[in-house]
């Protein structure tokens, strides 16, 4: 049997929760599915930006945020030792100057408390096989033979989405040769509690950030990264690309995982009455802490531009939203790929990045711009 609702949302990540909260804190009948069982997705992003906290506030999300995540008053780049640049979020104009440190698994809980205080729930495990639509609705049809049948479909099922494929969308870009090494670790030195730092070095890139509980995320790229990093392996790479005149040591592998990362941008945010947010729509480096943010930015605007179109305004605006954050997408992909150039640069050229980005780095005008950027108030609508 086909159950009716508003709107059908695949995938119960940041991106698709957010999409959830705004549309039943409007008054919509969302059903949101996804495939795993809750609590068994991995922690990625652990950088909540100021734009995103803007955009959560109303929803009563961010307050939840803010008491839980760690504020980082400036973001680094360096050279093992040597300070590049140093970009301060403390004089932008928000009621969040500051880049907010906390996993991505404590957001999406706070964001589904939300969804449930609104009395929303998730239907998990259900994985969606088929999304079909015509000229009045959208039929998911789920691998156990349910069918949900909805006016609009969202697709926020990650980078391999079912609901992009289904759609006939394509996902152009390509892949990153490296592979990233990301582990959660307790170490003791000389580490920066409200600091989030990329250091370059002839090894390869590596950041380091902190985490609520005492803990501190690092994310390197490597060339074939172990599936589960040790404390010697976390312990190598500060050595080799962290500070030479203050290590710091590693005591405890919290948890660790590897990916690979694409630069991917799909062809369009909307086919008829599917339309994409999150990862589906767009992946890209890790390198600034983008991807969730974006994400959550997509899932806002399209949540709020859907509640009207259901209200009897024109379908067109969806178009709106998919020309829109399809711009922004495009930005934030070639913003990454510039910090993972300069991060990945060939030792010959290394002296000559160091010699521009340290001149770079003098410059008022150029570190503001860079902080709109990382926070995202350059996406403000």
């Amino acid at each position: 049997m086909s159950t009716p609702t508003d709107v059908i949302v695949v995938g119960a990540g940041p991106a698709g929760l957010t999409a959830a909260v705004a549309l039943t804190q409007r008054g919509h009948t969302v059903t949101v599915v996804d495939t795993q069982a809750e609590g068994a997705n991995t922690s990625r992003a652990a950088v909540v930006h100021a734009r995103t906290l803007e955009v959560l506030q109303p929803y009563g999300v961010a307050a939840m945020l803010e008491a839980q995540g760690i504020p980082a008053s400036r973001f680094t780049i360096r050279d093992r030792d040597r300070l590049l640049v140093a970009v301060p979020f403390g004089g932008l104009p928000t009621p969040f100057p500051h880049t907010l440190m906390i996993s991505q698994a404590q957001t999406e809980a706070a964001l589904l408390t939300r969804l449930r205080e609104l009395g929303g729930s998730v239907l998990r495990p259900a994985t969606v096989t088929s999304v079909e639509q015509d000229a009045t609705g959208v039929t998911a049809t789920l691998a156990d033979g349910r069918a949900i049948r909805a006016a609009y479909l969202i697709g926020a099922d990650g980078m391999h989405s079912t609901v992009r494929d289904s759609a006939g969308i394509g996902f152009t870009g390509s892949s990153y040769a490296e592979s990233f090494s990301l582990a959660d670790v307790r170490l003791t030195g000389a580490v920066h509690d409200a600091e989030v730092i990329l250091y370059f070095s002839p090894a390869g890139m590596v950041v380091v950030a902190p985490l609520p509980g005492g803990t501190h995320r690092i994310v390197a790229t490597v060339d074939n990264a172990p599936e589960h990093p040790g404390v010697a392996f976390v312990q190598h790479l500060l050595d080799t690309r962290g500070p030479k005149k203050s290590p710091v040591t590693v005591h405890e592998v919290v948890w660790g995982s590897r990916f690979r990362v694409h630069h991917r941008i799909a062809d369009t945010f909307r086919h008829g009455r599917v339309l994409l947010a999150g990862d589906a729509a767009h992946v890209h480096s890790p390198a600034g802490g983008q991807g969730m943010n974006l994400g959550i930015d997509d899932a806002a605007a399209l949540g709020e531009t859907l509640s009207r179109v259901l209200g009897g305004a024109s379908p067109d605006l969806l178009d709106g939203y998919a020309t829109t954050h399809r711009a922004h997408a495009r930005k934030v992909v070639a913003l990454a790929d510039r910090l993972t150039g300069l991060a990945t640069v060939r030792a010959a050229w290394r002296p000559a990045r160091n010699l521009v980005l340290g001149l770079l780095g003098r410059l008022p005008a150029f570190r503001n711009r860079l902080a709109w950027q990382l926070a995202g108030l350059d996406r403000r609508r």
